[in-house]
């Protein structure tokens, strides 16, 4: 019970959960990454709604870019994409690999 610390009303043993002023596993305190304060990111904006692009299961080139090189389909927040043109987006992918434009998988 070295690690314990004593309420001075009670004496019940307390444990120290490591707050912001215990240095644990290397981390800071505050949550931070490396920057100050808080982190700001870019919003992600659809890029079939700004370019006013149509979604065709035979346009193989654009649907490359909406998978990994494993040939899973991106989630949309890392592709930015809005839910509706998500769900076109999938559907098509799963058009042009069955008609074997796309692979389903890679080795």
């Amino acid at each position: 019970m070295s690690d314990e610390k004593y309420i001075e009303n009670n004496e019940r043993p307390v444990r120290d959960r490591g707050g912001p002023d215990t240095q644990m596993d290397g981390r800071d305190g505050d949550g931070s990454r490396g920057g100050k304060g808080r982190v700001f990111f870019k919003k992600k904006v659809c890029k079939f709604c700004m370019q006013k692009l149509k979604i065709d299961y035979k346009d193989a080139d654009t649907l490359r870019r909406f998978i990994t090189e494993r040939g899973k389909i991106l989630p949309r927040r890392i592709t930015g994409s809005c839910a509706k043109h998500q769900r076109a987006l999938a559907l098509a992918i799963k058009r042009a690999r069955t008609i074997a434009l796309l692979p389903f998988v890679t080795d």
